[in-house]
């Protein structure tokens, strides 16, 4: 048996979807089977993905020739939380998390407490990334290397030392005067 907490399959693929419509904001609405191909689904399953999706307004469908799917608001705007909720309903590990009435012993539960904390890191991580952060993760703040810190003004100069990399702020001497 299986001990792991998991996201579905309609979650998971629900998501490489939208990531692949965020690969495209601003270009041509993306075919159905482009999305397919590119990531491995069912046309059929990716189709039903997709009409949850427009459903919760996080897609939009464009007809005609050369339509397909577009997302419905740039991709810095769209939180994985909207497009897990949208798939997967409330996002919570045990029943009584999301409804208290799931469980007679609610109310009295040790343990309780412990997974309404949970829920609620999951729910932060998901409500903190974006599809943007996806299609470009070095810019995600948490996976940036730290940068060594320069001299600006040194670094305006552009000249580095061959021995060191360090910028110099040393001036060559002019034309004629040496």
């Amino acid at each position: 048996m299986d001990n792991t907490v998991q996201i579905s399959t309609r979650g998971r693929y629900g998501l490489r979807a939208m990531f692949e419509l965020a690969r495209g904001f601003g270009r041509a609405p993306v075919q159905m089977s482009t999305v397919a191909e590119r990531q491995g689904l069912s046309r059929k399953y990716l189709h039903a993905l997709l009409t949850a999706l427009k459903a919760a307004s996080l897609v939009r469908s464009v007809r005609g020739s050369g339509g397909g799917f577009v997302l419905a608001r740039p991709p810095a705007e769209i939180k994985l939380s909207e497009v897990l909720r949208a798939l997967e309903g409330p996002l919570s590990l045990v029943d009584c998390v999301a409804d208290k009435r799931a469980c007679d012993r609610s109310n009295h539960c040790p343990a309780r407490r412990v997974w309404q904390e949970l829920a609620g890191a999951v729910e932060n991580v998901l409500d903190n990334v974006t599809l943007q952060d996806l299609v470009a993760p070095e810019k995600r703040k948490c996976s940036q290397p730290r940068q060594k810190k320069t001299n600006s003004r040194a670094a305006a100069t552009g000249r580095r030392s061959k021995r060191s990399g360090v910028v110099s702020r040393t001036r060559r001497p002019k034309a004629g005067k040496r």
